[in-house]
């Protein structure tokens, strides 16, 4: 069940997702070329008096188009360092051996992480999330965050639980964690805690937190009630 709370992509979460659609603009300039004719009656006989002005010429139209503005040096993007998301897991000591012996991949060598890349603590380097889920429902089972600490990442926030995921959105970590019920299947939980995290000094801290309760009457939320009989055609 990828896709928790703003995922569940998110993400880019809030926190979504998954996707991205990039829409391309094109400009197109449009130059205007007028012959202005200016018709003035002959002082003296024998001439016709009339003074003709060709269109204007080329490079004079082409220098009043404006120039195409070239991208401020605020658009640019924190450079995008790759890592290899299996071996921070497998070489994280906070992470307890139960998981890392788990981690195997799904089919092939695709193992059930996603990982995402973001400036968050104001590091030089982006920051990296990683989430792992289970192979059969994508159900997350813990995520972590590391950020580059020398030549290598040091871990700075985890929670291992069922039903996690965390995204990144606008500098802010957003974890969601789903909530059940008793009784409640995999893939219909009650509700979500959506909670926002900080960082400040050289820890995250909560900011802010919001639950949702699903809907039961949607999908198959478990309501049971008389079957809709449908109307006849007489």
């Amino acid at each position: 069940m990828r896709g928790l709370g703003a995922r569940i992509d998110g993400d880019d979460g809030s926190g979504g997702p998954r996707r991205r659609t990039f829409k391309a603009a094109s400009i197109t300039a449009v130059a205007v070329l007028a012959a202005v004719g200016v018709s003035l009656t002959a002082c003296s006989t024998g001439g016709t008096g009339s003074r003709d002005e060709g269109a204007a010429r080329a490079d004079e139209v082409a220098s009043a188009a404006p120039a195409p503005s070239s991208p401020s040096a605020s658009s640019s993007q924190m450079p995008t360092k790759r890592v290899d998301p299996i071996a921070l897991i497998k070489g994280d000591p906070k992470i307890g051996s139960r998981l890392k012996d788990d981690l195997k991949p799904c089919v092939a060598d695709a193992y059930p992480v996603d990982t995402s890349y973001g400036n968050m603590t104001g590091g030089t380097s982006p920051d990296v999330v990683v989430n792992v889920m289970t192979c059969g429902d994508a159900v997350g089972i813990g995520t972590y965050v590391y950020r580059e600490n020398g030549d290598g990442y040091k871990n700075v926030f985890m929670v291992e639980d069922a039903a996690v995921y965390a995204t990144i959105d606008r500098g802010d970590l957003v974890v969601t964690k789903q909530v059940y019920a008793k009784g409640d299947p995999v893939a219909y939980p009650s509700g979500e805690d959506v909670i926002t995290y900080r960082w400040a000094g050289n820890k995250f801290s909560q900011h802010d937190w919001v639950h949702n309760d699903y809907s039961r009457a949607v999908g198959d939320g478990g309501i049971d009630g008389p079957a809709t009989v449908a109307p006849s055609g007489s």
